[in-house]
């Protein structure tokens, strides 16, 4: 993840100069650097925000590390963009916004489907009104394959919530224009019991009420095999808008075993442009002095979401959300 928006910076925003990287294996950050074509390389984050002439920073460690460099970063006086979760638990998350608030920097969550060229138009039309008021939510996200047991047993990612449903989660509040007021999950690991020692699932289904009286439904699975797969519908009072197919591109192949079309297999393909619009549109809000699109209340929120799943998963019930 961090490869890739060093890449962008690199190659495809004009307006910004990538300076330096840096990474907890001091060895990979000095190989990125080389073939990034950069000077500066270092084995911490506290080291490259010494170096002259950094102004902003993206912040893409484990999930656990967000919280914490984000309130090293906010005293150093840098723009931030940090990935998504904002943090694994509220109090850290809110820890980490007082510091932004603090030292008054510029403070942005990588929330970046708000920026894929589908989500985007499907949004504008949303909001002019052309499906009526949202009456249902329903989005799913599907990876290809599960992580290896080291992952979990790291302890430096967060379970399925944390990692994959807070972006549906950040969708639905982005979406459907209203806060949720409760939650409730449905888990299973029945594939791969061994995750559950972790503290983690393999997949769920929410269950989600709005303030306003829509209801929804997202649906995460941590390893379906066939594709990476992520479609979202908003149904209104007058109409349906749907985002995202099994397909990566239009490319039908007819075999003599019938027809194929690819399906997509890694995140970061299917939503590079995403990506790309993200980074371009930190520096050029930084540049132009803007605030940001999406704030590190939108991060709160949705991690706010995430940690009422979790509760709802644990005590096997519907959890009212504060």
């Amino acid at each position: 993840m961090g490869r890739r928006h060093a890449e962008n910076l690199r190659r495809l925003v004009p307006n910004a100069q990538l300076l330096a990287v840096a990474d907890a294996l001091e060895d990979r950050a000095r190989r990125v650097a080389g073939e990034l074509e950069i000077e500066k390389s270092f084995g911490s984050l506290e080291a490259m925000l010494d170096c002259k002439g950094v102004d902003a920073i993206v912040i893409a460690t484990p999930d656990k590390f967000h919280a914490p460099a984000v309130s090293v970063a906010a005293a150093a006086g840098k723009a931030i963009l940090c990935e998504k979760p904002l943090a694994l638990d509220l109090a850290d998350a809110r820890a980490a916004l007082a510091a932004v608030d603090k030292h008054k920097v510029y403070f942005q969550v990588g929330f970046m489907r708000r920026y894929d060229p589908a989500y985007s138009a499907a949004m504008k039309r949303i909001e002019t009104g052309e499906i009526g008021v949202p009456v249902i939510f329903k989005s799913l996200g599907r990876d290809k394959e599960g992580p290896p047991l080291s992952y979990y047993h790291s302890q430096i990612n967060g379970m399925l919530f944390y990692t994959n449903t807070v972006h549906d989660f950040d969708l639905a509040r982005w979406m459907m224009q209203d806060e949720v007021i409760e939650v409730n999950a449905f888990t299973t690991s029945a594939i791969r019991p061994e995750v559950t020692q972790f503290g983690d699932v393999v997949a769920s289904l929410i269950n989600l009420k709005f303030s306003k009286g829509a209801i929804g439904n997202i649906e995460s699975h941590a390893q379906a095999q066939y594709g990476y797969d992520v479609r979202t519908e908003v149904v209104g009072s007058k109409g349906s808008i749907q985002v995202g197919s099994l397909h990566r591109t239009p490319a039908t192949f007819l075999t003599t075993n019938g027809s194929v079309t690819p399906i997509a297999d890694y995140f970061l393909s299917t939503f590079a442009d995403a990506y790309l619009a993200e980074v371009r549109d930190f520096v050029d809000r930084i540049l132009n002095d803007r605030p940001p699109r999406v704030t590190g209340d939108d991060g709160l929120k949705a991690l706010t979401l995430a940690a009422a799943a979790e509760e709802s998963h644990h005590q096997s019930k519907t959890v009212r959300v504060a």
